[in-house]
């Protein structure tokens, strides 16, 4: 049944994916509204579930300050990275990417067994190091596949060969550790670590870090039982030497294992749901609660999207709240039960190489559209 025409409308897409950041996306579609409907509020927040960009998101919404420095890369080489530090919270957010980013390492350059997370592990000391009593680490978007364990040794875990010699910072060596032993220090310890991923999978096996992701990192088939044994093994001396579980922990797989490295080097850290983070700390629920249409959308609503990404999230709780939700997405394969209606960038015989050229006027065609079927023109 069409919708009144709304007083306020929520804008809250996350990014489309290789075209669109969320910030970018937000734009067009309010554009969108307030030339369709110019007398109705408009409220922009930009979503997302703990991959790139989330750092600043949180960022911009909480008035943090960014904080830039020089850390290790997925390989070892020096990069520029950043994070956003809320000064009234002591929050840090961290996006892993900004040290070891996929979409920066050139597919050349990718050898997900040569790679090293400690990049991440050296933003979050530097969050230590301002005050930090809590971080927030968004996980996706990288190009380290070590099962974290870079990170852990750049937090304070020692990672030793047979001859107690320090192993190289390359995820193959992990086939060599003979002990871990901890020597992080008491400040990195207090810090409350919340790690935002959108999937579930753990670090080995077939569901593991280097059989489904991999591939994405520049991984062979033929390398892939090398990565899965060296963090096996990796897995095996933190639970033989400190006593703590990081192998067959859900979400432990994410982001290359990373998460498995932060567990292991601070126990007491957490594996939570990336887009109910970031809702949580944006205010996501008030900001629906005082809207009577909320509008979301992300380049493909598929079967994985009521699972623990920023569109399901956002269409879930719309629904939990009574305030109906529609989406605007580049393919639409998979409507979320809690969502009333989506529309396509790309319509039905129109070439859908067209919206990935010039992907913000399809965008705002594809909101107008959207607009005029779910709402009633002549119910006020």
């Amino acid at each position: 049944m069409p919708l009144a025409r709304p007083r306020r409308v929520l804008v809250c897409p996350q990014e489309f994916k290789g075209t669109l950041t969320a910030f970018e996306a937000t734009e067009a579609i309010a554009s969108a509204v307030r030339a369709a409907l110019p007398d109705v509020d408009v409220i922009e927040q930009p979503m997302a579930d703990g991959g790139p960009g989330t750092a600043e998101l949180i960022g911009r919404s909480r008035g943090a300050r960014m904080v830039r420095m020089t850390v290790a890369d997925a390989y070892g080489a020096p990069t520029e990275a950043e994070f956003a530090f809320v000064e009234e919270l002591r929050l840090a957010v961290i996006d892993s990417a900004a040290a070891v980013s996929l979409a920066r390492t050139d597919p050349s350059r990718r050898a997900p067994l040569r790679s090293t997370s400690r990049g991440v592990g050296e933003l979050i000391r530097a969050a230590a190091d301002l005050g930090a009593r809590g971080v927030i680490l968004g996980v996706g978007g990288t190009a380290s596949s070590d099962g974290g364990a870079g990170a852990a040794a750049a937090l304070g875990l020692r990672l030793l060969d047979a001859n107690a010699a320090a192993l190289p910072d390359q995820a193959i060596h992990l086939v060599r550790l003979a002990r871990v032993e901890d020597d992080v220090a008491p400040s990195l310890r207090g810090i409350a670590v919340r790690i935002a991923v959108d999937v579930q999978n753990r670090l080995t096996g077939a569901d593991g870090a280097a059989a489904v992701y991999g591939a994405q990192k520049g991984l062979q088939s033929w390398e892939a039982p090398a990565l899965d044994a060296a963090m096996r093994a990796w897995a095996g001396r933190v639970r033989a030497d400190l006593g703590r579980e990081i192998e067959h922990v859900p979400g432990a797989g994410a982001g290359g294992g990373i998460p498995a490295g932060i567990l292991a080097a601070l126990p007491g850290a957490s594996i939570e749901s990336g887009a109910a983070l970031v809702a949580e700390v944006v205010g996501l629920r008030d900001r629906i609660a005082a809207a009577d249409l909320v509008i979301t959308g992300e380049g493909s609503l598929d079967a994985q999207t009521a699972f623990g990404k920023a569109v399901g999230h956002v269409a879930s709780l719309a629904a939990e709240m009574g305030t109906p939700c529609v989406a605007v997405a580049g393919v639409i394969d998979a409507l979320p039960a809690s969502m009333l209606h989506a529309e396509p960038l790309v319509r039905g015989g129109d070439d859908p190489t067209a919206a990935l050229a010039e992907p913000r006027p399809h965008l705002e065609a594809a909101t107008k559209r959207l607009l005029a079927r779910v709402i009633d023109a002549d119910r006020a």
